[in-house]
């Protein structure tokens, strides 16, 4: 992955997810004729500013791009002339100042479905649930699964793919119940299993989770020969072409691939001969000695090399999920809501302790998987779009001061009291807002410094 992929897949990323954001409040102000006095893309400092339409509104770009706001009238923020009091923010009901408020993370949830509704009717493709051997002493091999297994469904929902696999169990690892999960054996017959997350840490859930409880996806038997082999890596460095057959690794026979990856992940730092038969049969003996890098807090050996794979034998574990325009329409607002409400009980469960802080990410881990989904294809961009529009809609209806959720707060004591919340108490609110998103944002820094450390 380049820098300037990361760079440009983030940049783009952030501007819509803003924009989006920012219209919903803005197009909302506009249908109650409040006045728009600026609407910026970033903070601070304006470095381009235009005035366009009827109010000439500024549209600005801010020299600091995490956010974005939109300036209405408001007699609270300075002098009214009489002709236009009507049109203050702050003259307006209390209703319908709720709704301005509410546009903005509103508009993020109607972006997401939008793009999840494409998605699902242009076909997603993935990977079918079948698993691997199961890892010994894990809840999967407690539960009794088997090599070949196909999950059909958990705790009532389908399954079609890995990845709706992997969803589903995390949600309820989140919950650290007990889960009943249907698998098809490979003999034809449906088993229910039940799965126990009763015992998993706060840390558990922090990266491949379904690995962490014993679920690993079936790979098709690949022979041990060599079918790429990457530039300036230790490989190539040592003389490995394509077209190899590794015969034996310090003098053990390997019969597979997965018996060279493993006793090249299980050797970071070491020297390995490698026993090859070249293209032409001639027999031959390398040496190699792995990278060492960080791999889910393991260090682990890489050496820069593939396998030759049978695309068509691949084939046969690929799948498609697709869906015609009513159903996609439907299914994306399902996701939209089900993605929403493990957003909030992810971040409920940080702040009981029951969930990592290490599952906090910010923007540097937010413009590593952009420029990671962008490399993978724009299904996988427009995923990613999708799941951190739903994450910022969901975020800033928290009832956080600064933040949209702050001020809805608010409103609804105001609807509650009948009257506004005090100057005082809005002050207040100010610190604490302030005081709290600086403590979120160093948090998701420091994972995002330890992450990108860790490799």
């Amino acid at each position: 992955m380049t820098v300037l992929t990361t760079i440009v897949a983030f940049l783009v990323a952030l501007g819509l997810l803003i924009v989006f954001h920012e219209y919903g409040h803005y197009l909302a102000a506009r249908f109650f004729n409040v006045k728009v006095l600026r609407f910026s893309v970033g903070f601070g400092r304006p470095i381009l500013v235009r005035r366009h339409g009827p109010d000439q509104t500024e549209w600005a770009l801010g020299g600091f791009p995490l956010g974005g706001y939109v300036k209405m009238l408001d007699e609270r923020e300075g002098p009214v002339a009489a002709a236009e009091a009507h049109r203050a923010f702050n003259r307006q009901s209390v209703y319908r100042r709720f709704v301005i408020v509410a546009a903005g993370p509103i508009a993020n949830f109607l972006l997401a479905i939008v793009l999840y509704w494409g998605l699902f009717i242009a076909g997603v493709p993935g990977v079918k649930p079948i698993i691997g051997p199961p890892v010994p002493g894990s809840p999967a091999a407690v539960a009794g699964f088997e090599s070949g297994d196909t999950l059909v469904q958990v705790d009532g929902e389908p399954l079609t793919t890995w990845q709706d696999a992997r969803w589903a169990l995390l949600q309820a690892g989140v919950t650290r119940g007990r889960v009943k999960v249907e698998a098809l054996g490979e003999n034809g017959h449906i088993a229910i299993r039940t799965l126990d997350l009763t015992g998993l840490k706060p840390d558990d859930l922090d990266g491949e989770f379904i690995e962490r409880i014993g679920l690993v996806r079936f790979q098709p038997p690949l022979a041990p020969r060599v079918g790429q082999v990457m530039s300036g890596r230790p490989a190539e460095r040592a003389g490995l072409k394509v077209g190899d057959e590794i015969v034996a690794i310090n003098g053990k026979s390997v019969a597979r691939w997965d018996d060279v990856v493993r006793a090249i992940t299980d050797s970071p730092d070491e020297t390995l001969e490698i026993e090859v038969r070249r293209a032409n049969g001639v027999a031959d003996f390398v040496k190699v000695q792995p990278e060492a890098v960080t791999e889910n807090g393991k260090r682990v050996g890489r050496i820069g090399f593939a396998p030759i794979v049978d695309l068509r034998e691949v084939q046969r574990f690929r799948t498609e999920v697709r869906y015609g325009f009513f159903e996609g329409f439907a299914r994306a607002i399902a996701k939209t809501w089900q993605m929403s409400v493990f957003s909030l009980n992810m971040m409920g469960k940080m702040i009981l302790g029951e969930v990592s802080l290490k599952n906090l990410s910010g923007p540097l881990t937010i413009a590593d998987y952009a420029g990671q989904s962008a490399q993978l294809g724009w299904i996988s961009y427009l995923s990613f779009l999708a799941l951190v529009s739903v994450s910022l809609a969901v975020l800033n209806l928290l009832p956080i001061p600064l933040l949209d959720g702050g001020h809805l707060m608010y409103h609804i004591v105001e609807i509650i009291k009948g009257r506004p919340v005090s100057e005082r108490a809005l002050e207040l609110g100010q610190h604490v807002g302030i005081a709290l998103l600086f403590t979120l944002m160093a948090f998701a820094i420091y994972n995002d410094i330890t992450r990108l450390l860790g490799g």
